[in-house]
């Protein structure tokens, strides 16, 4: 796909002035702390911090929330491996909980199931741009003294009950890899209330620097500390997971238009709805009345028993169409896992750890074949509506 639309003379004018001042790197620069205030500010949290990847904030965010060696944390099966890799860096145990049939997201009955007293944080996913049932979940980790970490990689602007998504949980975390709402290439960016977990996840991203404020990434602000032989730099235990300059440049400027973003994957959801309204096989993700679903993409389950999955997105494609894209096989159906080689991570740990192939999430197991995503990255409606065109064509060769 072309992404040429997304970056324009805004992008250019905040990457000229990275640079210009020659502060290339977060530890001097201030454009990591320009797209942070404005992030936090449009997701309504008290403060974010960038990161390289939205694989990081999410390992950044389970330091925060005390997650050790031998803590259980309980995530969908329904996700990318990102959720399970962060899980296993910091020697934990993966536990699973099915998710809802209608809605594609982790089940909070489920979760209840599975909370024991070594559970240390949840971690559902707000998948496909919607939000999973936040008051449920939260109130999960209240009663139980839990952490939850709200995955909305995908889920940008996203609200539950006419709130945004980041109001809620303890811990909001955002990628912005190039198909998200807004995009530095690669990178993520998390949010939060609590200053304490936004002072521990700056400094787990930025090799444990003592320097590290809540609302501030920058370590050489005074010379006279910092280039003093006596000054000790680092006070807690970090990896270098920081966002370049140049990255936090594209990141503040596709943060001012967010919202144009947001509007226009909606409209380009709404093609595809509209084009499935009398199809009885293509059941697209439910979206409860009160929840603002922002579609990182249009998601349907297709439930056509006399059509392949394969031959209708091989028909979609030759009458126009540019691919459908399959869900993720389940966590524990990949072969990091069942193979075993997750194992070597901590072999005292998980030498005996045993995820079964069947079983285990039903839910899932059911729906994860049958998913079909539909892209809505595109820069107009009237780009999207040659593929909405396809897909109506679609439907109406197999009546």
């Amino acid at each position: 796909m072309n992404n040429q639309w997304r970056f324009g003379a805004e992008e250019l004018k905040y990457l000229q002035q990275v640079i210009d001042s020659g502060y290339g790197s977060s530890t001097e620069g201030s454009m990591n702390n320009q797209f942070e205030r404005i992030f936090a500010e449009k997701v309504g949290a008290k403060y974010a911090i960038t990161f390289n990847s939205g694989t990081s904030t999410l390992h950044a965010a389970l330091e925060a929330a005390g997650v050790n060696y031998g803590d259980e944390v309980i995530t969908t099966p329904l996700t990318v491996i990102s959720n399970l890799s962060v899980i296993l860096a910091q020697n934990a145990v993966p536990v699973f909980a099915d998710i809802d049939e209608k809605t594609f997201n982790i089940d909070p009955e489920e979760i209840a199931k599975k909370i024991t007293p070594r559970t240390k944080a949840i971690m559902p996913v707000s998948l496909y741009g919607l939000s999973c049932d936040l008051d449920a979940i939260m109130a999960l980790g209240k009663k139980h003294n839990i952490a939850v970490i709200n995955d909305a990689a995908e889920a940008h602007m996203a609200e539950f009950n006419h709130t945004p998504i980041a109001k809620l949980a303890d811990i909001t975390s955002y990628s912005t890899e190039n198909s998200k709402h807004l995009t530095t290439g690669d990178g993520g960016i998390v949010v939060t209330d609590n200053e304490e977990y936004a002072i521990q996840m700056r400094k787990f991203g930025s090799l444990g620097y003592a320097a590290m404020k809540s609302g501030d990434g920058r370590i050489r602000l005074n010379k006279d500390i910092f280039q003093n032989p006596n000054y000790k730099r680092h006070d807690a235990f970090g990896y270098n997971y920081r966002m370049p300059e140049v990255a936090a440049a594209l990141g503040l400027a596709q943060a001012e238009k967010l919202d144009h973003f947001i509007d226009l994957r909606i409209k380009i959801a709404n093609l595809y709805n509209d084009v499935i309204r009398s199809c009885d096989y293509l059941i697209p993700q439910f979206t409860p009345k009160g929840y603002k679903n922002t579609y990182w993409t249009f998601t349907l389950s297709f439930e056509n028993k006399d059509v392949s999955w394969t031959d209708f997105r091989k028909k979609f494609m030759e009458l126009g169409g540019d691919g459908i894209y399959s869900a993720w096989a389940l966590l524990y159906h990949e072969t990091l896992v069942t193979s075993g080689a997750f194992k070597k991570r901590c072999p005292p740990l998980y030498d005996k750890l045993h995820y079964p192939i069947q079983g285990l999430c039903p839910v899932a197991e059911k729906l994860q074949p049958k998913l079909m995503q539909f892209t809505t990255n595109h820069g107009s409606v009237a780009l999207a509506e040659p593929i909405a065109d396809a897909l109506a064509k679609t439907i109406q060769y197999y009546k």
